[in-house]
């Protein structure tokens, strides 16, 4: 029995932190989600602010890949902490009714905003610039965009290059490489 209670608790240590409940909207909550009036001039005000990066998680209810991503990848410690400290987090529903101001200042529902963006598959992660130009969309400003499920490291690194600003770096290390080149660090790390 002692040994029992000693695999649990190591078994227990080993998990990630507690995963996201879920709202009345039946999307995934995170504790580092902003609830704002989604006027998007607005948010990235507000994120620029506070030193931070604007994203638009767009998701939908009963999502298989958004379920991973909340039960399994955000809640990895290291992730979830990157993120709560480097990034302004606005969710979207894909078929939601919420009135969203974009930056061209169109007043739109969500699932009309998520058409015009050309979003098709959920979670889709828009990482928007710091600075949108007048009558530019969302899709139109981002700088980088996450469609789908991915591991915790793929989700990290993608989370680090657009805080870091590598996109803008005039070199050859486009997403890819730069995930390529941290797998292999990760695993020089690891022997």
């Amino acid at each position: 029995m002692t040994r029992i209670l000693a695999f649990l608790g190591a078994v227990m240590l080993a998990l990630p932190a507690m995963a996201a409940g879920v709202g009345d909207d039946g999307l995934h909550k995170q504790s580092w989600m902003r609830d704002t009036f989604l006027d998007l001039r607005e948010d990235l005000d507000e994120a620029n602010a506070e030193g931070k990066r604007l994203v638009l998680m767009v998701e939908q209810r009963g999502c298989l890949y958004c379920k991973k991503m909340h039960e399994e990848v955000y809640p990895v410690p290291a992730l979830n902490d990157y993120i709560d400290e480097n990034f302004f987090v606005v969710q979207l529903n894909l078929h939601g009714d919420r009135e969203v101001t974009d930056f061209d200042g169109e007043v739109l529902s969500e699932k009309s905003a998520a058409r015009k963006w050309g979003i098709l598959f959920t979670p889709s992660v828009i990482f928007l610039s710091e600075d949108v130009p007048e009558g530019r969309t969302a899709a139109q400003a981002s700088v980088a965009m996450m469609p789908g499920a991915f591991s915790a490291s793929t989700s990290l690194d993608m989370f680090t290059w657009v805080n870091e600003k590598r996109y803008a770096l005039d070199t050859d290390e486009d997403f890819q490489r730069y995930h390529a080149r941290r797998i292999k660090e990760r695993a020089a790390q690891d022997q």
